[in-house]
């Protein structure tokens, strides 16, 4: 608790302000056609746990889950998470590894001769617990060592989530709330100072439809921080983009909220679409169509002893991220 609450009162941060944001990436197919955010989803999805623990379920026992995500160039996300539920501790647990291969890059010195190749790479370690309280709370946690490799500058880091979640079955409706990436910076890179994590408070409602077979969802994030607009005259001048005359409440308000939708044809086979406002005024260029960014959308094949989802998100016209998942469980 008095972690979280140091946090907190630090985390005031906007974006690329913080150390290791390759923790805010959308690291699992469902989540990623969700918008990117979403903490409430109702599913047996357990790739959904690694970023609110509390959906950790008993029924994801041996599960296991493999992402290969590919995003510009040569860059690749790589993602594994298993539980296993002790019927004598009644605790579910996960391990998960997420990893950021950017390919091979060219280093020179100075005077720009060049000295060979380093490969940069990001990588996290989670271990996760939840457990059920009465009969419709989940409460949940995970650690997380953090590690970044960037040729001769090397940091790591050590982090926590806490999520908890309400679940009326009765009415089809879940709520979340998770506190992410509590927690320091242990080295900082070579000639840098220590420098904050990407910490984020979610509030999270889904609520699937008696009578019709879809399931929306509405999340919240940064919570503890409202403005999270960043403006430079200079540059929104030169490129066309709207100035800031700090009137724009509704524009600050909708930058915390993620949108999402899932359609499920039949019991075998999900399409879901999210929309991330925030995404798409930070991607937006001034002067010229913008397209889909900020949308993504995907699709699930679920039978019986696997389940295959395939997300696609658009960050610009000319740049998109494919994720395929498979989950399958040994029992």
């Amino acid at each position: 608790m008095l972690l979280g609450i140091s946090v907190i009162s630090r985390a005031q941060t906007l974006g690329g302000n913080s150390v290791f944001n390759f923790l805010k990436f959308s690291n699992t197919p469902q989540l990623t056609a969700l918008g990117g955010i979403n903490i409430s989803q109702q599913t047996e999805d357990i790739g959904l746990s690694f970023h609110n623990p509390a959906l950790l379920r008993e029924s994801m026992h041996t599960q296991t889950h493999v992402v290969f995500s590919s995003l510009s160039n040569a860059v690749r996300n790589y993602h594994l998470l298993t539980g296993y539920h002790s019927e004598k501790l009644k605790t579910n647990f996960a391990f998960g590894v997420n990893y950021f291969n950017y390919g091979a890059i060219t280093q020179t010195d100075p005077a720009g001769n060049i000295l060979g190749e380093f490969k940069p790479a990001d990588y996290v370690i989670q271990i996760s617990a939840s457990r059920q309280y009465l009969e419709r709370w989940h409460y949940g946690a995970s650690l997380k060592f953090i590690y970044s490799s960037y040729g001769a500058y090397r940091s790591s880091g050590i982090a926590m989530d806490a999520g908890v979640t309400y679940t009326d079955t009765a009415n089809l409706l879940q709520v979340a709330l998770t506190l992410k990436n509590m927690g320091v910076q242990l080295k900082a890179y070579e000639g840098t100072s220590k420098d904050d994590l990407p910490f984020d408070l979610q509030m999270g409602i889904s609520k699937r439809l008696a009578k019709a077979p879809i399931q929306f969802s509405l999340t919240l994030h940064h919570l503890h921080q409202f403005n999270l607009r960043y403006d430079d005259s200079s540059f929104n001048a030169d490129n066309g983009f709207e100035q800031n005359d700090g009137k724009m409440i509704g524009d600050k308000i909708l930058r915390h909220i993620v949108l999402a939708t899932q359609l499920f044809v039949s019991d075998k086979i999900e399409i879901s679409a999210g929309y991330n406002y925030l995404r798409r005024k930070e991607l937006n260029t001034g002067n010229q169509a913008n397209g889909l960014n900020g949308f993504s959308f995907g699709l699930g094949i679920l039978v019986k002893k696997i389940q295959i989802r395939y997300a696609r998100t658009y960050y610009q016209n000319n740049f998109t991220n494919n994720q395929i998942g498979i989950s399958f469980a040994f029992k």
